[in-house]
């Protein structure tokens, strides 16, 4: 594992290049084609699978992540050698254990090749030290296979999630506007309603079937965040009845909206997808939770207004803090929580991301 300092160099020196990544052709006018875009950008700053859900056994409930990131270094000449790091992939897992009221968390990073991790450019087909994110199937059939050990956390999970929807392309065409300056945007695709089936596992006990719903994202940018944000608040929900909600919020300091946005499609095969514009999606923050580890303050619970309806987001268990300054250099809160309607229904279930909180997010 890279130590905590040639990880900080390497993260200065990624932020240092984007002058020249700016320079290079931008993909913001390509149209993404599949299964090409499943697969890495790695002329891309910074690029990430993500992949949340719930899983259900016994009836008992626990929630689950993976993510998988690939950022450049800008390390001049360093594509030419093999000793030199002009990638690195780092990924966080986690477990929301309910019946316990525990999180499990564990993070890895390392740079590719030599066997240890790779990030293929043909289709997803994410390793990293035997955790793995690989797809397989039609471009309009995925089925994912998501499997981590945790060395230190005592969990692991082998799932395969597959599609039972299209691709959700977001903002306009994939292509999500994340500031006022339309060059902070990204490219932004969402597998929602993924059917999840597989086996969950903690310390030396035998692991178990569960089964679930998940969702997954693949997002890459050049340039994310405008200088003002210090973070953002994010909804990924599937709703009981087969739709799928997003809605996320750009967040000064001062704890204002910079900038807003999301999209709804709902259930059947022949679902529109609605985009929201910034000024139709408004966050309101409801109870909060301190974490005891960082002294950070979260809004456990908010009121989120759309386009299709309001909505009350609960988190499933306040602390689902994780602290990922050992791969990603970021502290952040990412949960399993409730979607309920404007009656007090809950109408589905996903993740809420919140960042920012503990101190500004740098990307």
């Amino acid at each position: 594992m890279l130590s905590r300092r040639r990880l900080l160099v390497a993260l200065l020196a990624a932020r240092g290049s984007r002058e020249a990544l700016a320079a290079s052709p931008s993909p913001s006018s390509v149209a993404l084609a599949f299964p090409r875009d499943f697969g890495a950008h790695p002329h891309s700053r910074i690029e990430w699978w993500y992949v949340t859900g719930a899983l259900e056994a016994a009836a008992k409930t626990w929630g689950f992540q993976i993510t998988f990131f690939r950022a450049t270094t800008g390390i001049a000449g360093a594509e030419t050698s093999a000793f030199r790091v002009d990638q690195l992939l780092f990924a966080h897992a986690a477990v929301t254990d309910l019946a316990n009221a525990r999180l499990l968390h564990d993070q890895r990073i390392a740079r590719p090749g030599f066997g240890i991790g790779g990030a293929s450019t043909e289709d997803t087909d994410l390793v990293l030290r035997r955790w793995r994110l690989e797809r397989t199937g039609g471009a309009g059939a995925s089925r994912y296979r998501a499997v981590v050990a945790s060395e230190t956390a005592t969990f692991r999970f082998d799932l395969a999630l597959e599609a039972t929807q299209a691709v959700l392309l977001q903002g306009v065409d994939g292509l999500s506007q994340k500031g006022p300056d339309a060059s902070h945007s990204s490219r932004y695709y969402s597998e929602p309603q993924l059917a999840v089936r597989g086996t969950l596992g903690f310390g030396r006990a035998a692991p178990f079937e569960v089964t679930g719903r998940a969702w997954l994202d693949h997002e890459w940018s050049d340039s994310l965040l405008d200088a003002s944000a210090v973070g953002w608040d994010w909804i990924g929900m599937n709703l009981d009845d087969g739709a799928a909600l997003t809605a996320f919020r750009l967040r000064r300091a001062d704890g204002t909206t910079l900038w807003a946005g999301g999209s709804h499609r709902g259930a059947g095969a022949h679902a529109v997808p609605r985009n929201f514009a910034a000024t139709e999606v408004a966050f309101q923050a409801g109870r909060t939770w301190t974490s005891p580890a960082t002294r950070a303050t979260y809004p456990v619970q908010w009121s989120v207004t759309t386009p299709v309806g309001r909505f009350d987001v609960v988190a499933s268990q306040d602390d689902q803090e994780l602290d990922g300054r050992a791969a990603s250099g970021a502290v952040y809160w990412e949960g399993l929580s409730k979607l309920l309607d404007a009656s007090g229904r809950q109408v589905g279930r996903g993740y809420l991301e919140m960042t920012g909180y503990a101190a500004r997010l740098v990307l």
